[in-house]
C-alpha cells in the first residue's frame, strides 16, 4: 500500500539499479499542456503491493531493463495499463513509484486539464498532451478518474462526450502516432464504466487490482505517521491487526483523530500527553473501514461483467475476506 506520503520501506534504488531510460530534468518544470515531474521513489518506497509490483516489474519493467528476452517472447511495454481499486489505496503513489523506477518523466492528468466547455477544444487538448508526451518521451501519462474521461460511449447522451472517447482511443492506438517510450496509467474506482473499446489490445489491455493494505504494510503506514509525533506505548502491530481493510487514507484519518485525542489531553493537562493507546481506541470506536461501501458496490459488476476473468482478483480477495 502507498498513499500521499508513504513510508520508505528501504533505500532509493541506485541510477544503475534502473532501466536505461534515464534522462534529467527539473522536478516541477511547466510545460503549456502540463506539470513535469521526475519521480525521486520507486518500489522500494511503496510499502507492500507485492503482487502488484511482481506484475508491474512483468509487465512494463521486464521489456525496459532486458529487451532481448522480451523481444525473442514478441513481448514489449506497448499499450497502456488501468490501476483499479478503492479509493485511498495508493493507486497515484504506485504510478509515480513506476516512474521512479523507470526513470521516466511523469505527468499527472486530471479532469481540469483536458476538458473544456467549448466543442471540440477537450479533444485538442487532449492531443495536445499526447503529442507534447511523445516529444518528452520517455514519459509516463497517468489519467485519473480515466472512467470520466473514457466513459462508455453507450452511455453518453452528448455528441462531445464520444467524441473525446474516440480521441482517447485514437491516441492510444499508436497506428497514425508513434507511441515510443510513452507509458499510459489510468486509475479509477471504477472500471465497469469505462468504454470497452479502452480495454482492447495496445490501449488499457493491462488491469491491475490495487487493493487496501496488508497487515504488515498497515503497521509501516501507522508508523509513518507517527513519526513526527509524541507517541508511547502505541503497539503497532496490534493496530494494523484490528484494522482490516483500512485504506492508507483510512489510516492517515485514524493517525490524525489519535493526535487530536492527544492535543485535547494535553491542551487540558496544560502539558504535552504523547499519544497513547487510549487515544487509537476511542478513534477506532469512530471509525469503519471506508472501502466496505466500494467493495459492496464492486461485487455486483464483478460477478456479472467478469467474461474474460478480469475480476478473478478482485472476487478472489472478496471470497478471502467474506465480503459477500
Amino acid at each position: 500500500m502507498a498513499p500521499s506520503g508513504s513510508p520508505a520501506t528501504g533505500s532509493q534504488l541506485s541510477d544503475d539499479a534502473r532501466p536505461s531510460l534515464r534522462l534529467a530534468a527539473e522536478d516541477g518544470e511547466l510545460v503549456e499542456e502540463f506539470e513535469l515531474q521526475t519521480p525521486r521513489i520507486g518500489f522500494a518506497q511503496v510499502g507492500g503491493m507485492d503482487e502488484v509490483k511482481k506484475k508491474l516489474e512483468l509487465a512494463v519493467l521486464g521489456p525496459l531493463r532486458n529487451p532481448e528476452l522480451y523481444k525473442a517472447f514478441g513481448k514489449t511495454a506497448t499499450g497502456g495499463l488501468l490501476l483499479y481499486g478503492p479509493p485511498g489505496c495508493g493507486k497515484t503513489y504506485l504510478a509515480r513509484a513506476l516512474a521512479g523506477e523507470m526513470g521516466a518523466r511523469f505527468a499527472s492528468i486530471g479532469l481540469e486539464d483536458v476538458l473544456n466547455m467549448w466543442f471540440g477544444e477537450s479533444e485538442r487538448r487532449l492531443h495536445k498532451i499526447f503529442d507534447r508526451a511523445r516529444r518528452l518521451a520517455p514519459m509516463v501519462l497517468f489519467f485519473d478518474e480515466i472512467d470520466a474521461l473514457g466513459h462508455k460511449r453507450s452511455e453518453l447522451r452528448g455528441g462531445g462526450g464520444r467524441n473525446l472517447v474516440n480521441q482517447l482511443l485514437s491516441e492510444m492506438d499508436g497506428a497514425q502516432y508513434d507511441n515510443t517510450d510513452v507509458f499510459v496509467l489510468g486509475a479509477t474506482n471504477h472500471p465497469w464504466d469505462i468504454d470497452p473499446a479502452l480495454r482492447r489490445p495496445g490501449r488499457f489491455d493491462r488491469t491491475l487490482l490495487v487493493l487496501p493494505p496488508d497487515q504488515p504494510a498497515r503497521a509501516a503506514i501507522i508508523a509513518h505517521h507517527l513519526a513526527d509525533c509524541p507517541h508511547q506505548g502505541v503497539d503497532m502491530a496490534a493496530l494494523a491487526k484490528s484494522t482490516p481493510l483500512f485504506s492508507g487514507a483510512d489510516l492517515a484519518h485514524l493517525c490524525d483523530l489519535a493526535r487530536e485525542s492527544a492535543i485535547e489531553a494535553s491542551a487540558s493537562a496544560g502539558a504535552i500527553r504523547p499519544v497513547g493507546p487510549r487515544d487509537f481506541e476511542r478513534a477506532l470506536k469512530t471509525l469503519r473501514p471506508s472501502t466496505i461501501e466500494w467493495f459492496a458496490q464492486a461485487r455486483n459488476f464483478a460477478l456479472f461483467a467478469n467474461e474474460s476473468g478480469v475480476y478473478d482478483d478482485l472476487l478472489d480477495y472478496m471470497k478471502r475476506n467474506k465480503l459477500g
